[in-house]
């Protein structure tokens, strides 16, 4: 039989996956835009992300486990997946739109389902909520940084 946990993290994976639809003219896209100066771990968000993937899955997989099958779970399994379908579409949509206002908006879009989400999760577990928390911190920090970007290149706002 398969597992929850083997679902949850394989949707997961599956979704991730989409990202990968970037051309190489989007990533020079992206790499010739000015960043603020402040931007100086760049290089440790792709690992700040999948730490922050990894924690909501295991969200969801409390949430599952705590009442599997029932149509408030199914209800909340489908927002923890809205929540990663917006953030994945994060970098292939604006790049593919070339347009940091477009990444603005759905960074901030996902942080309102995250904090959504961890309203809902909250009466179920405490921990599942708690796993939330990471990307309810740094979602604006990303949201944050693309906004910033928008007055350093406007030609790509």
């Amino acid at each position: 039989m398969i597992k929850s946990w083997m679902v949850i993290g394989g949707v997961a994976f599956l979704v991730a996956l989409a990202a990968n639809v970037i051309t190489p003219s989007d990533r020079q896209w992206f790499k010739r835009l000015q960043r603020p100066r402040w931007l100086t771990f760049e290089g440790a968000i792709p690992i700040i992300w999948t730490v922050i993937f990894i924690c909501g899955a295991w969200s969801a997989y409390i949430v599952w486990e705590k009442d599997p099958g029932s149509t408030s779970t199914w209800l909340i399994m489908g927002l923890y997946l809205l929540l990663e379908i917006v953030t994945i579409a994060y970098t292939p949509v604006m790049f593919k739109l070339r347009s940091l206002k477009v990444g603005t908006i759905l960074g901030a879009t996902g942080f309102i389902i995250s904090a959504l989400l961890i309203l809902a999760v909250l009466s179920i577990s405490g921990w599942a909520a708690l796993l939330l928390v990471p990307y309810l911190l740094w979602s604006p920090i990303g949201t944050y940084t693309t906004w910033q970007m928008i007055s350093l290149n406007p030609q790509d706002a």
